[in-house]
């Protein structure tokens, strides 16, 4: 059994940070480094580095280093940053993680192995092995979606136990399942750290003992996420649906585009929204992805419009 990482708190509104490109597919560093301090200004208590908002699998090893560099050094310790280490297998995360760590990552968030058909337990020994090769906190990163196979609550709170893994963060959209995995936590003592990437139920989830949020949405508008945060720590549940309600409404920006990718659709919709507010200088996708149409862009903008988020304020 590893010996526990440092303890480190990742709670509140910890947005996946995505990832600004110049029109050529390289690294816009001049608008990641002013996304940065927009999240930071606007209240946010962590950051979540290279995720699937961040487009994290289009890119090569040195540009995932690149990326956190400048994600670190805009941030200048002011919030606790975790990377995602998204690979195949527990080998190549380690490497990956080390280099992330090296970078600045202070902890590592990764995935169940991807392409291999593993069973339960060899899943737990994938996150022991990576565990005992890093000296900062690994969170799992529950995304069925993507990985094509769901983290099992006992698993998780086993691990949690163990002390292999601080906490996790759930993308799975099995709310269900998500709150189980908040009572089984709870009576175990809660070894986890439990984090919701479900953008459109903060409030409910809040209000059953989620310990924070991760809401790919927030690179858009972090205040209305952090609004709702604080109103739900301080038991106000009609300020917090409320607001989550008007989050709902901004939410719909992913429903514009029609016939694309998940990718296209979802992360694409942000960047739209981004830059229709002056966030970051281009909307460009990763290479590959497809990009939105013009009405896909118009429809983003009339929401945004109606909710009073155009232009971005200075």
């Amino acid at each position: 059994m590893p010996s526990p990482a440092p303890a480190l708190s990742f709670s509140g509104v910890v947005p996946p940070v995505a990832t600004p490109l110049l029109p050529d597919g390289t690294i816009d560093h001049a608008s990641l480094t002013r996304l940065v301090e927009r999240l930071i200004g606007e209240g946010v208590s962590g950051l979540f580095a290279l995720g699937s908002t961040g487009e994290t699998a289009y890119f090569m090893d040195d540009q995932r280093v690149e990326l956190l560099q400048t994600i670190v050094a805009a941030n200048a310790g002011r919030v606790p940053v975790i990377a995602g280490a998204i690979e195949l297998t527990a080998p190549r995360i380690i490497e990956t993680a080390r280099r992330l760590v090296a970078a600045g990552a202070q902890a590592i968030v990764t995935t169940a192995p991807l392409y291999t058909l593993n069973s339960p337990a060899e899943v737990a020994a994938h996150f022991r092995t990576i565990a005992a090769a890093i000296d900062v906190p690994l969170w799992a990163y529950d995304v069925p979606v993507r990985v094509h196979s769901k983290l099992g609550i006992d698993l998780l709170v086993q691990l949690g136990r163990e002390g292999v893994i601080q906490g996790v963060k759930d993308s799975s959209g099995d709310d269900v399942g998500f709150r189980r995995l908040i009572a089984a936590n709870e009576a175990a003592g809660r070894p986890l750290q439990l984090l919701t990437g479900h953008e459109v139920v903060v409030d409910a989830m809040a209000l059953v003992g989620a310990a924070g949020v991760v809401p790919g949405l927030a690179n858009v508008e972090a205040a209305g996420y952090v609004r709702l945060w604080e109103a739900a720590q301080r038991g106000d549940w009609a300020t917090a649906r409320a607001e989550q309600e008007r989050i709902n409404r901004l939410f719909d920006i992913v429903f514009q585009p029609q016939g694309l990718s998940g990718d296209a659709t979802g992360v694409g919709a942000f960047k739209a929204a981004m830059h229709a507010r002056g966030i970051i200088d281009h909307a460009a996708m990763a290479d590959t992805v497809e990009p939105l149409s013009p009405e896909a862009v118009a429809g983003i903008r009339t929401i945004l419009d109606e909710l009073g988020l155009l232009p971005v304020a200075v």
